[in-house]
């Protein structure tokens, strides 16, 4: 494989390893403060005294870089990690199989978003190394605390602006190839849903991302060159009144944020609904229920993502008007998820339903979402938002959406085609521990900061809530969120040994082995480089052809022109 391809499946390769690596980066952050906050008092085992005076006390974590973790925790998980996987990596890999095309578009832009992106994740990191640390603003860099925070924060500026070129260049490309490099008979309503997902959220992230790189500039000047975009006037630091600074709007920056914010929860979620519904519908052997529904919601979610950005800042003293008017499109946008989760739940019905481990992480994806909506209801509406927000209610419903719903998605992805990618099946005993042990894990993780946020504990405290007398009947859950998360860890060592040990030795895998009906599986396993197909192929029917009536098969490939034929 050449580092420097510009063939789509290498480059598709490449940010999938890389998100990995991100995202157990991430999850190493956060393992070090669920440590903290179940035994504050003990070292951090290892790594603790390794870490400097600067981060810890006796290997304790100190609360500036407790505060750094969290805020990189956040950065890396949703920029780097989740975001890549689900639209670099599969988008990348599989659009142009999917769509019968052969290669991206733009060959070269496509490997330079990539590098974008790589660069972004490094100068990020290297706050870390920066005098005062990484960045501790939250993922969010809040000013006017982002504008006085170390150095960190201005590589983490840095990295974020190259990240926003990266996510724009990418979705050029993806918007051009699915429309102009279709193969023969590949109408738009002969396009996977997987597909029609990947178009609406390359659309998110071209028109999302320009307002929040902008932010970055504004905020780096902030910080370097004087101005005073977000800082306002009489800001008191140190007891001391900043002087220079003033006339500038800190809810400027969270308008910002959040107009990238919000469609960036559907840049997450999308990719997921659109790998669940190519391993749902396969699965159960039946055509999706409801597939023009599907597409229309997902491009009703792509428009309604831009007018409920306010939802987040019900805090900010918005008028009762400005209120209810973010809170009736938030409870809209609330319906076309529901259509597409209900669509998935029916095209089970009467299904055969084969519950291989792709199939497994599929199916626990759409409880786990529906449990990541409905705890998000009440914080669409302003008269419970504001007691439940900063709270750890938020957190437990924000994860509920992007860890045993998005990242399960994900995993059901990775089994499900990794049989093509590498001509081998991944191993289904470990695949299956893997699956009981997350699902487990997960909820003793998530749902207890459900139960501490309706009492009032608050996200981000170094003590876990410890200072705050109301909080004292709630304290024992932190232990038992942190024990939830190193068995999550140990769950996933099975996904690590799997992946790598398959790779070499793997049980062998045919061109179709789960007889599925999209292109990619009409190309060699795994696909020819640079080109994909071995002969360009046609579509010559809907995607998502099982059990039709007269057929020698359950299964109707696309690119199969005689429907007595089968296979």
């Amino acid at each position: 494989m050449r580092v420097f391809s510009t063939d789509h499946k290498v480059i598709g390769l490449q940010y999938a390893f890389t998100s990995l690596a991100f995202l157990l980066i991430g999850f190493l952050f956060i393992l070090a403060i669920r440590w903290h906050l179940a035994w504050p008092t003990d070292a951090l085992p290892v790594v603790g005294k390794l870490l400097g005076e600067t981060r810890t006390v006796e290997g304790i974590l100190l609360p500036e870089f407790y505060l750094q973790l969290g805020a990189m925790h956040g950065t890396l998980m949703v920029f780097l990690a989740i975001v890549p996987l689900g639209v670099g990596a599969f988008g990348n890999y599989l659009i142009p199989l999917m769509i019968g095309a052969p290669d991206m578009a733009f060959p070269r832009l496509n490997a330079l978003s990539y590098w974008l992106y790589l660069a972004g994740g490094l100068v990020m990191m290297v706050g870390f190394f920066l005098p005062g640390g990484a960045a501790q603003s939250g993922w969010t860099s809040y000013p006017p605390l982002a504008d006085i925070a170390s150095m960190g924060q201005t590589a983490w500026l840095g990295g974020l602006f190259l990240l926003a070129t990266s996510s724009m260049v990418g979705s050029v490309n993806t918007i051009v190839t699915i429309v102009q490099l279709r193969t023969p008979g590949m109408t738009f309503m002969r396009m996977p849903f997987f597909i029609w997902a990947q178009l609406v959220t390359a659309f998110l992230l071209l028109l999302a991302f320009p307002p929040l790189q902008a932010a970055a500039v504004l905020q780096v000047m902030d910080r370097v060159a004087g101005t005073s975009f977000f800082l306002p006037t009489g800001l008191v630091v140190s007891e001391q009144v900043l002087k220079n600074v003033g006339g500038g709007s800190p809810i400027l920056w969270q308008h910002l944020f959040w107009f990238l914010g919000h469609p960036e929860v559907y840049v997450l979620i999308l990719p997921a609904f659109g790998i669940v519904s190519e391993v749902i519908r396969n699965i159960t052997r039946k055509p999706l229920w409801g597939y023009r529904a599907m597409v229309g919601s997902a491009v009703f979610i792509g428009f309604m993502s831009f007018i409920v950005w306010a939802h987040h800042m019900f805090l900010t003293g918005m008028g009762p008007t400005m209120g209810a008017f973010f809170q009736v499109t938030t409870m809209i946008i609330s319906v076309p998820s529901v259509i597409i989760v209900t669509a998935l739940l029916l095209s089970l019905y009467g299904g055969s339903i084969r519950f291989t481990v792709p199939g497994l992480f599929a199916l626990a994806f759409l409880p786990m979402f529906g449990l990541g909506g409905l705890t998000g209801l009440p914080l669409g509406l302003a008269a419970t938002d504001i007691p439940l927000h900063d709270t750890n209610y938020v957190v437990g419903h924000f994860h509920y959406l992007v860890a045993p719903g998005t990242i399960f998605a994900l995993f059901a992805g990775i089994y499900h085609w990794f049989p093509k990618i590498t001509g081998r099946f991944m191993n289904e005993t470990l695949g299956k521990i893997h699956f009981a042990g997350s699902l487990v894990a997960m909820n003793l993780i998530f749902f207890p900061m459900l139960i501490q946020g309706l009492t009032g504990v608050n996200r981000r405290l170094w003590d876990g809530g410890a200072s705050y007398q109301f909080a004292e009947p709630v304290l024992f859950l932190n232990t038992t969120m942190s024990h939830a998360a190193f068995l999550l860890g140990f769950f996933q060592l099975f996904f690590i040994v799997n992946l790598f040990v398959s790779l070499r030795s793997g049980r062998t895998a045919t061109a179709n082995p789960w007889e599925a009906t999209t292109l990619e599986w009409a190309t060699p396993t795994p696909p020819i480089p640079h080109g994909n197909f071995a002969q360009p192929p046609r579509a010559y029917r809907d995607p998502y052809e099982y059990s039709v009536p007269g057929a020698r098969t359950d299964f109707l490939p696309q690119n199969v022109a005689d429907e007595r034929a089968g296979t």
